[in-house]
């Protein structure tokens, strides 16, 4: 019987308070971790750590797929930009971190799926840049309607793409939350989905030696409808790949 696919999930250092302790903690919201057991895998928290290519490489090694996960705005350093005044603080351990994690799935064709912030970094790892605060574009807050409440958009999606062959021509009412999104599309990267006002929610790659698909919005918030990580999960070689 084939093992189920190890799925590892990129995290951010919190400071947490548990019990007795004040601490800095690994932190993760529990619906990616559902969401993955929900599409069949085994979820792995991957915290920020020491980002050489060949500790990530290693890491990777022992995985089935990559989920880089939402959370703080990517510096804008890594685009060339100074910061927009609503733009989060740096969190460089982060950055650093899941764009070892993704060049080296890259490199080697581990499957990949990347969400509102991993998609972000995805793209400037591409060399593409980001709008640093939505609403100075769109001129609403639909995207982020207050701090802890998602939006809900539709998006259109382009025929014959990835996230087509998943989800069809369209998607209603998904869930949002970032103030920034994609500017210029990074090199190599394609465009599958989009919202009525021209802002980017999805992002594929024809190039990817694997599974490959980028979204901005929070799949793992809709907990009906589990397709991206089922996807991801079905395009794992777990029901070949030996383990050590």
């Amino acid at each position: 019987m084939a093992s189920a696919p190890i799925i590892g999930i990129s995290t951010y250092l919190e400071p947490a308070t548990c019990g007795v302790w004040d601490t800095r903690a690994s932190f993760l919201h529990e619906a990616y971790l559902q969401a993955v057991l929900d599409a069949g895998g085994v979820p792995v928290l991957l915290p920020p750590q020491p980002s050489e290519r060949e500790r990530a490489a290693q890491v990777l090694a022992r995985l089935d797929g990559l989920i880089l996960a939402g959370g703080a705005d990517v510096n804008p350093a890594r685009y060339g930009e100074q910061p927009h005044d609503r733009t989060g603080a740096p969190r460089d351990d982060r950055d650093e971190w899941e764009i070892a994690l993704y060049e080296a799935a890259r490199s080697t064709g581990l499957p990949v799926l990347a969400i509102c912030r991993g998609m972000q970094v995805v793209n400037t790892v591409h060399s593409g840049t980001l709008i640093q605060h939505l609403p100075d574009v769109v001129g609403s807050d639909r995207y982020q309607p207050a701090p802890g409440v998602f939006g809900a958009v539709d998006i259109e999606i382009a025929e014959g793409s990835t996230l087509a062959s998943i989800l069809g021509g369209s998607a209603h009412d998904i869930p949002v939350y970032h103030h920034q999104a994609v500017a210029k599309v990074g090199s190599g990267l394609t465009v599958t989905a989009r919202t009525s006002d021209g802002t980017i929610q999805a992002l594929e790659s024809p190039s990817a030696r694997g599974f490959f698909l980028a979204v901005q919005w929070h799949p793992e918030q809709q907990s009906d409808d589990r397709r991206l990580f089922e996807a991801l999960v079905n395009a794992t070689p777990h029901t070949s790949k030996e383990r050590p």
